[in-house]
């Protein structure tokens, strides 16, 4: 239920944390869409081709799925077909660059 969501009891904890809640209007699919492919992909290309012996074997191979392929192999089109971690090295480098030409 996304109620549950936008509660108050939800909400004020991320707040005081200094977290902010990024929802649209009801409906709007488009906002997850990103996630919801990286989950599916995770699905179909690591987790149901596996046969986990326990919980923490499978920890350990989504770990080392996201961590050793999809951050830093795996191209992605609304990053400009950059891996993530490259994206978030050169995101941070433009803000350094924006932070020192403003003193």
């Amino acid at each position: 239920m996304a109620s549950q969501y936008t509660s108050a009891t939800h909400r004020e904890p991320l707040s005081r944390h200094g977290l902010l809640v990024s929802m649209s209007r009801k409906g709007n699919c488009w906002d997850n869409a990103v996630m919801e492919r990286f989950f599916l992909n995770l699905k179909m290309d690591r987790v149901w081709q596996q046969d986990y012996a326990n919980h923490a074997e499978a920890s350990r191979n989504v770990t080392d799925d996201i961590v050793g392929f999809y951050n830093t192999v795996r191209l992605h089109s609304t990053l400009g077909y950059m891996v993530p971690s490259a994206y978030e090295r050169n995101d941070a480098a433009k803000q350094l660059i924006e932070a020192s030409e403003k003193t």
